[in-house]
């Protein structure tokens, strides 16, 4: 059964595209038809594209990789924080920090600065701190939080990126691009398709239309998490028998030893019996 279907993408406005002289091209296969000198986009081909894409987010998850979601236009920010924060995955939805999945190692030790900052707080050298040392510290802190903070669970590159309009963030589509990491997109008439592996075509302007398209991704990313956590309960309860098997082996094992013990002393005693006699 499809997560979506065309009404309420309709409802959502995820069919208006661009002007016609602002469109690329290659965007062609994802256009229905041109009213009023706008393009609107095949609704029916967005179905199928957010299925593909959702069932494959759903597999990632699964996996308990994570993925990263990046949306620093302003109609975007609060919608991926709300949506993708509620699935615990990291997200982007402040200005893109260049490097971040190149140059990863350098933007870990800012998240563990972060972090050795948080500690530092808690800490009685705190107190032995000036006035003015503490403010510095305070805005670095917040300085970082408002940059890194969505991605300290971060520890390893993710296993994949979700952009939300790959012009606006061309430099995270690059940089996955270089490092081999699979990129999921919505994808407007003015977008460049090519190179994405996974494409939603789509409005990337309207709120409700993202709101939508993020909903449905992060629903599945919920499903994969789900499942994964129901399998490793069921591994759990599977291998929880066997330990108690193992368990009571050890102790018939323990047990014969006594047994044999017992009758070596009884044997030795016997002898020495035998021998004084």
């Amino acid at each position: 059964m499809p997560r979506t279907n065309f009404q309420e993408l309709l409802d959502a406005g995820v069919h208006f595209g661009h002007l016609k002289r602002k469109w690329n091209p290659n965007m062609a296969p994802y256009i229905f038809m041109e009213k009023n000198g706008i393009h609107i986009i095949d609704l029916q081909k967005t179905v199928v594209k957010i299925d593909e894409a959702a069932a494959a987010l759903k597999q990632i998850a699964k996996s308990g990789r994570k993925i990263l979601f990046v949306a620093t236009k302003k109609q975007a920010k609060e919608i991926v924080a709300d949506l993708v924060g509620a699935v615990n995955m990291p997200y982007v939805v402040e200005r893109w920090p260049g490097g971040m999945l190149t140059n990863f190692p350098t933007i870990r030790k800012a998240v563990k600065k972060m972090i050795s900052i948080d500690k530092m707080m808690k800490d009685n050298s705190w107190d032995n701190l000036s006035k003015r040392e503490k403010l510095q510290i305070t805005r670095q802190r917040a300085k970082l939080e408002k940059i890194l903070g969505s991605i300290s669970d971060l520890t390893r590159l993710p296993a994949a990126l979700f952009v939300v309009d790959v012009l606006k963030e061309k430099i995270a589509v690059r940089e996955a691009q270089k490092l081999g990491i699979p990129v999921f997109a919505m994808v407007d008439t003015n977008s460049e398709p090519q190179g994405l592996d996974f494409i939603i075509p789509a409005n990337d302007d309207a709120s409700q239309s993202i709101r939508l398209v993020v909903r449905l991704m992060t629903d599945a990313v919920a499903e994969g998490l789900n499942e994964r956590k129901v399998e490793r309960e069921k591994d759990d309860s599977d291998n929880a028998p066997k330990k108690s098997k193992g368990k009571k082996a050890d102790a018939k094992k323990s047990a014969a030893k006594v047994e044999e013990e017992i009758e070596v002393e009884v044997e030795t005693e016997v002898e020495a019996d035998d021998s004084e006699e």
